[in-house]
């Protein structure tokens, strides 16, 4: 009896858990699994890929839901994003199989420089000075399954990079408004994440009893998250998101 009500009380933490890191995700259009992963490594001693596939549970059915409510007030294009999804299956497999594989270690530090590197791009976006509404189009619309691509071996390795590397690539290559990108990116992730979810399950990289009421958790929250993202300005949203990036960053970095 004592077993069943531990068990019970952990189920409600993580709902707890995933409602927090659900209205994060829909606020910042992340879906949660960023900071999902290192508090999943600290509370409970996961290495790497085991937080990384747990996380998973959640981000999948957050993001989907993120996805809808981020169409509902944005012009989306339905036959673009199950285009580059496609896309972003193929490639998210073989990063997903690479990931699984590596060191402990190796896949830490190559995920910390990850974030560094992401904090050190949008850092530059929220000092640089205020740009037009519409920004310039650097690359051909003929270059836009590259998104796709990159998308995929993104959230394979790392599970949660597809969203976010493909939104600056939409905005500052294709011109595409930050909401409207932020939208379409999560359509990418979608695809990637159930192949890399797969992958990690096959390799026993999933913890379902923990990875399922963080999901449920941030179902409940996720779209009052995508509706205060509606109201705030896009620079404070970034500068938001460096924060967390930093944060994400040094809970991630190894003690010894």
């Amino acid at each position: 009896m004592m077993a069943h009500w531990g068990m019970l009380g952990t189920a409600l933490a993580m709902a707890g858990l995933g409602a927090a890191l659900g209205g994060i995700g829909g606020l910042l259009g992340i879906g949660g699994g960023l900071l999902a992963i290192p508090v999943l490594a600290l509370l409970f001693g996961m290495e790497q890929a085991m937080a990384q596939g747990t996380a998973l549970v959640m981000i999948v059915p957050n993001v989907l839901l993120a996805f809808y409510r981020y169409r509902q007030h944005h012009a989306i294009s339905l036959r673009l994003a199950l285009g580059l999804g496609a896309l972003a299956m193929l490639t998210s497999y073989p990063a997903a199989r690479l990931a699984v594989t590596l060191d402990h270690l190796t896949l830490q530090w190559v995920f910390i420089a990850f974030l560094l590197g992401l904090c050190g791009y949008l850092s530059w976006l929220v000092a640089r000075p205020p740009q037009p509404e519409h920004a310039p189009r650097l690359l051909s619309p003929r270059c836009l399954p590259l998104v796709g691509v990159v998308s995929g071996v993104f959230s394979g390795l790392f599970t949660v990079g597809g969203g976010l590397v493909a939104t600056p690539m939409l905005v500052r290559g294709f011109g595409q408004r930050q909401a409207a990108a932020q939208g379409l990116a999560l359509a990418l992730v979608v695809p990637g994440s159930l192949i890399a979810l797969t992958t990690y399950a096959r390799a026993d990289q999933v913890n379902w009893s923990l990875g399922a009421p963080l999901a449920l958790g941030g179902l409940s929250t996720i779209s009052w998250g995508v509706a205060c993202a509606r109201r705030l300005p896009e620079r404070v949203l970034r500068a938001v998101f460096v924060g967390f990036l930093l944060v994400t960053a040094g809970l991630m970095w190894p003690l010894s």
